[in-house]
């Protein structure tokens, strides 16, 4: 497994070394400001759960449920109401700014009880609120949790988690978000980089007319959509969808910063095209000590007084393989690192600890991130 592992990821560091940066649409690493998802959020009970809903000790489930039940004309005391069949969730979504009252979208439920499981549950009519306080939409409608549990007492079977769960399109939009375009519309990159923010200014300019954008630092760029129709990159006449939609179809050289990003919980690294090193001397050795205990148990001879001794015996044995310096030269490639660091067959857990050393060396021209 380890030799497989190994040679992936060499098969991936090669492939990555050997690449030069990529092209990508606009709207792949960019979106214009304001046109975003907008979170909702709401509070509900789920019903017609068998058995699996919140406990009789969840006040909150049973304070609900009650009010609930009082709102509709049915006075119920609250100290008889059984709450097995009923979970308290919180509700969440997002709505973009363009949709428009009437519309669906996807809600997520979540328990925030003690209930076991939201299987065959129906969530019942829940506002759904955003930053403001304002209603933005309503959700309703059966829970599915992609799962399921069953078995009896002792022995229970369990596929996904039953806590959580989605209703496709069980959003109804009410109002809209407040949204409106001005003269000039930002676009706003996901990364920052300057060097990315002057290529998109350019290529813009290139295929829509000089002056059309202006970057402002290196996340904004500013696009003008207010100019007279007819001149070069105009909008004609305020065909502000045909503009923008021109530009996030151009595609532009991405570039960043060259960072490799190790995951020490997985054994996961992942490394830019760009990285690069300076001359550095590598060695790397493994020492290994292992312990074994055996009792070796003496018995007396039969009809003695003696009585039978358990006796540890521990053997211990170190090995240290040999270790191999190796040099890497200044402007190696990620491919000629991954080579050399493959040359003397470290493992994934060693290669983070060689590149957690060569960058406290300064030799590492790239961010290392842990993650």
């Amino acid at each position: 497994m380890k030799t497989v592992i190994k040679a992936f990821l060499v098969f991936c560091f090669l492939i990555l070394g050997a690449s030069e940066a990529r092209s990508a649409r606009i709207k792949e690493i960019a979106n214009f400001e304001g046109v975003r998802q907008n979170p909702l959020i709401g509070y509900g009970l789920v019903v017609g759960l068998e058995g699996t809903g919140d406990k009789g000790g969840t006040e909150f489930t049973i304070q609900s449920l009650v009010t609930m039940l009082n709102r509709m004309g049915i006075r119920v005391d609250a100290d008889q109401v059984k709450v097995k069949n009923v979970a308290a969730v919180i509700v969440t979504s997002e709505l973009s700014p363009f949709k428009r009252p009437g519309a669906r979208v996807d809600v997520t439920v979540s328990s925030i009880g003690d209930a076991k499981s939201l299987q065959g549950g129906t969530l019942l009519f829940t506002p759904l609120k955003g930053a403001d306080g304002e209603v933005y939409a309503v959700a309703q409608g059966p829970v599915s949790i992609g799962g399921f549990m069953g078995g009896g007492e002792g022995a229970t079977v369990q596929k996904n988690y039953l806590t959580v769960g989605r209703i496709s399109g069980g959003g109804f939009v009410e109002k809209e978000i407040p949204f409106q375009f001005g003269d000039t519309v930002s676009l706003v990159l996901r990364q920052p980089d300057f060097t990315t923010v002057d290529k998109i200014t350019r290529r813009i300019n290139e295929a829509l007319g000089a002056g059309v954008a202006e970057a402002v630092d290196s996340t904004r760029i500013k696009i003008n959509t207010g100019r007279p129709a007819g001149e070069a990159g105009g909008t004609a006449g305020g065909r502000l969808v045909e503009l923008l939609s021109k530009v996030e179809g151009l595609d532009v050289a991405v570039d960043g910063v060259s960072r490799v990003v190790v995951n020490e919980r997985t054994g996961t690294i992942v490394m830019g095209a760009n990285v690069r090193i300076s001359t550095v001397a590598v060695s790397h050795g493994n020492l290994s000590i292992e312990v074994k205990t055996r009792y070796r148990i003496s018995q007396p001879p039969p009809f003695s007084s003696g009585s039978t001794v358990v006796r540890p015996e521990e053997e211990v044995r170190v090995e240290e393989q040999k270790a191999r310096l190796l040099t890497m030269e200044e402007g190696a490639s990620i491919a000629e690192v991954v080579n050399t660091l493959n040359a003397l067959g470290v493992t994934p857990r060693d290669l983070i600890a060689i590149l957690q050393a060569i960058k406290a060396a300064g030799a590492l021209q790239a961010e290392l991130e842990i993650i």
